[in-house]
């Protein structure tokens, strides 16, 4: 999709440096750049290498506002940001096939709901009820269940199963793989038995605006009340989410992060890889826990802005200072 500099500066908020009219039709690194592609540079040491590349323009910060040569240029105060908000306007669409349409082997249940400009790529099904917003993708093998609801805008790519009831709200993306809305891992143990019996997993999963979720993540629906992934959240591939977890916010969690039951992230967190959380525990605003981190049952991890390390997980510096001790002591023997 080609798109004049003049056009992506409006959209980005920066200001044109040169030639408005050039028009770009993609987004790509210094090295492998074309004459249709836009680059970024956010430290002026990479300026040289932007502008002897083979970029038809290049974004960059203030420090490159004084510079004439023959590359347009667009100015910002953060350019790594307006370049990935200009990779949206230039946004590729080849995944998506063309246009709108239902496959002829696709599967729509006579009661569902299809906005405008939907797609349904070939083997998905979209069963009872269900209501797909407009302009939103089904991806080929996906399963949508009864009474699912879709917004406007959402990407579910190929082999996504959403459990019935479950509610996606605008623009989210649902990577390869992943399974929403399934039973939670909850059973009552039979004290003379010693057998487990499956408790009611009747809740619901809601899932805010502009939410991504990658491939093979699971979330389970709560047991009896609600799951909740809110606005702008972005989960990593292998993520388990499980029943009754509340997310908040622009939540970042990191592939292979394991959530149990009813455990609430505020807005802000940013949980690393493989991250392990025990049930009913709480990570309050702005928290960041390293890779690896463990975080104990009904534990509440508070100071936004501080990072948190090892299991079970502590601030930083204390971390730190624990693992030099250790050292010492293990010289000395």
């Amino acid at each position: 999709m080609k798109r004049s500099l003049r056009q992506i500066a409006e959209g980005v908020g920066a200001r044109v440096a040169g030639d408005g009219n050039r028009e770009l039709s993609g987004v790509a690194s210094i090295e492998s750049a074309v004459s249709t592609d836009l680059v970024f540079v956010d430290d002026a040491k990479h300026l040289d290498a932007a502008l002897r590349s083979q970029a038809g323009a290049i974004i960059a910060g203030e420090f490159a506002a004084g510079i004439l040569g023959d590359r347009p240029l667009l100015i910002s105060n953060h350019p790594k940001l307006a370049f990935a908000r200009a990779a949206q306007i230039l946004r590729n669409e080849e995944h998506r096939g063309p246009g709108s349409g239902v496959h002829p082997r696709a599967v729509i249940d006579p009661t569902a709901v299809l906005g405008k400009g939907v797609r349904v790529e070939a083997r998905a099904v979209i069963s009872e009820q269900a209501q797909i917003g407009e302009n939103t993708r089904i991806g080929a093998g996906s399963v949508i269940g009864a009474r699912v609801q879709l917004g406007l805008d959402c990407d579910i790519y190929p082999n996504v199963t959403i459990y019935a009831g479950c509610t996606l709200c605008d623009r989210v993306i649902v990577h390869a793989g992943a399974v929403l809305g399934s039973d939670g891992f909850g059973y009552v143990r039979d004290r003379k038995t010693g057998h487990y019996e499956k408790f009611p997993q009747v809740g619901s999963l809601v899932v805010e605006d502009d939410v991504e979720i990658g491939a093979n993540a699971t979330i389970d629906r709560g047991a009896l009340d609600q799951t909740r992934i809110r606005r702008g959240a972005k989960i990593d591939n292998l993520v388990h989410i499980g029943h009754n977890c509340q997310i908040g916010q622009d939540v970042v969690i990191a592939a292979q992060t394991g959530l149990s039951g009813s455990i609430t992230i505020e807005d802000g967190v940013v949980l690393g890889g493989q991250v392990g959380i025990g049930e009913h525990a709480r990570v309050c605003e702005g928290v960041m826990v390293g890779g690896q981190g463990g975080i104990l049952p009904n534990k509440i991890l508070r100071g936004k802005g501080v990072a948190f390390w090892g299991t079970p997980a502590q601030p930083l510096r204390q971390y730190l200072k624990q693992l030099a001790a250790m050292a010492r002591l293990a010289k000395k023997d």
